[in-house]
């Protein structure tokens, strides 16, 4: 299962890398991974948001009943923040990231 995923994966690089344009090689992947980033500046603070309202509702909840599951609750409370953290972090590290793995090969824009 996870060769086949792989698999696919390259298969999907290669395919958006087959660009007949000369002067700019890695013209269909630059665009792929500036949608990409387009993608993830528009989703992931929608859900680092939603993930911070859950995480208040889970630990509100949570302290109104019995100790073992206020205790599970803290945890979920816990890792809901946690999610909203690293999709805030991944909004601001996504274009300086792409942009240092295709260079100069051409420029990642992350605007609409």
């Amino acid at each position: 299962m996870r060769y086949s995923l792989l698999l696919i994966a390259l298969a999907a690089i290669i395919y958006a890398g087959g660009n007949t344009n000369s002067t700019q090689p890695l013209g269909n992947v630059i665009k792929a991974a500036s949608e990409f980033c387009i993608s993830l500046k528009s989703l992931l603070p929608v859900v680092a948001m939603l993930m911070l309202i859950m995480g208040g509702v889970i630990y509100a909840a949570g302290q109104m009943l019995g100790a073992e599951t206020r205790a599970r609750a803290n945890v979920w409370a816990t890792a809901c923040l946690t999610g909203a953290l690293i999709a805030i972090l991944i909004v601001v590290v996504a274009q300086p990231v792409l942009q240092t793995i295709y260079g100069d090969a051409g420029t990642i824009s992350c605007e609409v």
